[in-house]
């Protein structure tokens, strides 16, 4: 019986052909993987700002940041493969259950630009109060609007069951602003100035998820507690290295049932403006926020004190052990550590004699 032999130019293209109908197959499984929606049952809103001249790349990495593409590299060369080259700069609204295809389709035709977009900076350390002023003077709200929002009880209620950082302990009615605290400090951009008040403390708190989430397996207690530690130390302190010191010192006094004799709760247990010093009396006074008051041994204040950096949230959660129970600080934001009081009165003393007081 006689074999069929092909020619070896015939061989050579049969072959040829054949890596090539393979790499068709993998190409169009890498596609189909690739360009589908990251969650299709996640139809939360993500709002996404791309900024003027911010390059493909970018783009990619803004959008894998939110976790609304699969692939970065993917990303990037679909839009090169289909000669997108206009991927246009504004303010997006995506989410999770859209596939590539579509993504890319309303970057490339920048289909909801909004010439109204504002921009609202929120600073770390400041109090909710600040904030609501802020939204206010940005936005058609008035301050008392915000104000009543943010102490909604009903409101209140809701954002506990949607948000898992956010417990039962704000509810508590001594609490001056329940997500005081919560709201995670940064610039943020909005539709235009008919924004909600709801809308706009929602995308902090989803900020505030993504920031704490990193942290969620390494707070052993109650995430309260966290983030009132974070609120006191991001104004005691001024960087990550003395703030993890300070929670060292805060701890130590809290195992020994010290007051944290903290004066930054006192000018929030008051709602003074930390620009003068108080009276013995103020010190004195009673109240869940004031750590300087007697009856606050081992006891945090009731709630934040203020907005915290992530600086601040990583002292929190990984403190620096220490043996030290005293710290002052001088007005040129050194900090001095000392293990008794004497030690610290001398300290307080000597900066008060050179003229370093903070007042």
């Amino acid at each position: 019986m006689t074999k069929l032999k092909l020619k070896k130019g015939p061989r050579i293209l049969l072959i040829t052909f054949i890596v090539f109908i393979i790499l068709l197959i993998l190409f169009g499984i890498i596609n189909f993987i690739f360009c589908l929606p990251v969650d299709s049952s996640d139809k939360k809103d993500i709002e996404v700002v791309i900024k003027s001249g911010t390059g493909t790349k970018n783009i990619a990495d803004t959008l894998k940041k939110d976790n609304l593409i699969r692939s970065e590299a993917y990303f990037f060369f679909y839009v090169k493969f289909h000669r997108l080259n206009s991927l246009k700069a504004s303010t997006y609204t995506f989410n999770r259950s859209m596939n590539l295809k579509e993504i890319v389709s309303v970057l490339n035709n920048g289909n909801n630009y909004n010439e109204n977009n504002i921009k609202i900076t929120f600073k770390e350390g400041e109090r909710i109060t600040d904030y609501a002023l802020e939204i206010s003077n940005n936005t058609n709200h008035t301050y008392e609007e915000v104000i009543s929002t943010l102490n909604d009880k009903v409101y209140i209620n809701e954002l506990i069951n949607k948000y898992w950082f956010l417990t039962s302990e704000i509810l508590n009615e001594d609490i001056y602003y329940p997500l005081e605290g919560y709201l995670a400090p940064d610039t943020y951009q909005f539709s235009d100035k008919d924004v909600s008040i709801k809308k706009i403390v929602e995308v902090m708190l989803d900020q505030t998820d993504k920031v704490l989430s990193k942290y969620k397996n390494s707070m052993t207690g109650s995430i309260h507690n966290y983030i009132t530690m974070a609120s006191i130390v991001e104004l005691e302190g001024t960087n990550t290295t003395n703030r993890k010191m300070i929670v060292g010192v805060f701890n130590n006094r809290l195992k020994a049932n010290m007051n944290l004799g903290s004066d930054v709760t006192t000018y929030y247990a008051l709602q003074y403006p930390m620009t003068s010093d108080l009276t013995t009396a103020q010190f004195a006074t009673i109240n869940p926020y004031n750590t300087r008051a007697s009856n606050m041994g081992g006891k945090l204040p009731i709630g934040p004190i203020c907005n915290f950096s992530l600086s601040a949230i990583e002292a929190s959660i990984n403190p620096s052990s220490n043996d030290y129970y005293y710290f002052v600080a001088d007005k040129k934001g050194k900090i001095y550590y000392s293990k008794t009081i004497s030690e610290h009165e001398k300290i307080v003393s000597e900066i008060k004699a050179r003229g370093d007081w903070i007042w």
